[in-house]
């Protein structure tokens, strides 16, 4: 039954959905309408009628049988990977989560549903979409993909969630995470506000809550810019810091502005500190030449290795860039720091010492590293 009625509200009363989401409809009215359609259409006692009207809500407030791993505060990231077949990252170990959905009707109804809550269409047209949750969960920020069968190779949707925690951890908390230790903080700290910052490591390694804690120890009196592709980096006690996001264009509607365009625009705020939280595109183009003219800049950026991130910041300025390699490769100078990050620690730091003409290449000077 809770399966129908879900199934009623996202395919005949979509416009409740969201009037619910924009906030033009109260939990308690919403809720209420469901009772009243559930006492006209459904043949139940009233203790039948207040059970499913509990499940209702917790289906609609809640992510299903999602929630509790929502909830998890250990589990980082919940992959969909078929209606039986949900995997979950707990503490950087990706193991099964021991929740299934009941069918892949529940599980398709499951997608349309939350597709419908925030406002995403998933037509033929939308087969592939990413949107963000920041509002339904007081602890996290949910990142989603989803893709449908029309461009999987099997005939279901793939759901991917990462989970962004909203108070994120400061500096102290990360020295006693043993991320680093008090001396390294304290240089990187100092580095941060002196010259631009180039973090880079593979996935899940921490380069983007490094950047968050880092960020925060700037001066109250810098003005600061954020430009990223999802809701990843905020800020819980600068008074100065503008967040701008990207917006992808769709079948329907093709407004879009990426990293590109909001790099561009963010340059001409009067910034003192411009930040891009992950470098994929050409927006590397605008990064290098902020920093170039003397901007304090940083940014994550994916890398095996720390000699492998300036060629790879490089590689993605040249995808619109009118300078050669080597002017790139030259510019890149101006990132003063470079940090790599690998599995949670921060694992080097190198100093740049400029442009070697002779070598063709970038000098850099470790000046801390961690043995494991």
């Amino acid at each position: 039954m809770l399966q129908q009625l879900v199934e009623d509200y996202t395919a005949g009363k979509q416009q409740s959905l969201m009037q619910m989401k924009k906030g033009q409809l109260s939990k308690e009215v919403f809720l209420a309408e469901a009772a009243r359609h559930i006492a006209t259409y459904y043949a139940l006692t009233g203790e039948e009628g207040k059970v499913l009207l509990e499940a209702f809500e917790q289906y609609i407030f809640g992510y299903s049988r999602l929630s509790a791993l929502i909830d998890d505060k250990t589990v980082s990231d919940i992959r969909v990977v078929g209606y039986r077949n949900i995997r979950i990252k707990r503490k950087g170990q990706r193991m099964a989560a021991g929740v299934a959905f009941s069918s892949p009707k529940e599980y398709r109804q499951f997608i349309d549903y939350i597709a419908t809550r925030n406002q995403v269409n998933i037509s033929n047209l939308n087969a592939i979409q990413r949107f963000t949750d920041n509002e339904s969960h007081p602890d996290f920020i949910l990142r989603f993909t989803i893709s449908m069968p029309l461009v999987n190779t099997y005939n279901e949707p793939y759901l991917c969630i990462r989970k962004v925690p909203k108070t994120f951890p400061q500096i102290r908390e990360l020295i006693e995470q043993d991320m680093m230790d008090r001396e390294t903080a304290e240089l990187l700290i100092s580095r941060f506000r002196e010259g631009s910052t180039l973090i880079c490591g593979g996935n899940s390694s921490g380069k983007t809550t490094l950047l968050n804690a880092l960020k925060e120890t700037l001066p109250d009196d810098m003005a600061v810019l954020v430009a990223q592709q999802a809701d990843e980096l905020t800020t819980q006690y600068h008074p100065d810091m503008m967040f701008l996001h990207s917006l992808p264009g769709t079948g329907e509607q093709q407004v879009s502005y990426g990293l590109e365009e909001i790099s561009i625009a963010g340059l001409t705020m009067d910034v003192d500190f411009f930040i891009i939280g992950e470098i994929k595109g050409a927006e590397a183009l605008y990064l290098i030449n902020a920093a170039y003219t003397g901007q304090l800049c940083a940014a994550t950026i994916h890398a095996p290795s720390a000699d492998r991130a300036p060629d790879k910041l490089v590689d993605y300025a040249m995808y619109q860039s009118r300078y050669s390699r080597n002017e790139l490769m030259k510019m890149m100078d101006c990132f003063r720091t470079l940090i790599f990050m690998e599995h949670y620690h921060v694992k080097e730091v190198f100093a740049c010492e400029g442009w070697e003409e002779a070598k063709k290449n970038l000098s850099y000077q470790k000046i801390y590293g961690r043995d494991e």
